[in-house]
């Protein structure tokens, strides 16, 4: 049993616990498997930051000072599209990447 806690207590500080049920592995790229990306219309976006607080791998920059103000981290990326489903403004749209350039 002791050593099953180790094991665990190891496996854990490679990663950041988001939740019950969630977690950020900073370790592993997992963007491969994704089939649509998000991008932003910044002239429609208003920086108020819910598709990075909604984010459930935590991969949106919001920079407030500059124009294209939101970024994502595509490497971890899956594509779910849950940033632009919260997104109030509708400025964030998943576009199909399957044949476009990694």
């Amino acid at each position: 049993m002791r050593n099953q806690q180790e094991k665990l207590t190891k496996a854990l500080k490679r990663c950041s616990v988001l939740g019950p049920a969630g977690y950020k592995f900073v370790a592993a790229p997992t963007g491969s498997w994704r089939l649509e990306r998000p991008v932003v219309d910044f002239e429609k976006c208003s920086k108020c930051g819910l598709c990075k607080s909604y984010c459930p791998c935590d991969i949106v920059t919001v920079e407030t000072d500059k124009k294209e103000c939101v970024t994502f981290d595509l490497r971890f990326c899956k594509g779910c599209g849950i940033c632009a489903n919260e997104c109030p403004k509708g400025s964030i749209a998943m576009v199909d990447e399957r044949g476009l350039p990694k």
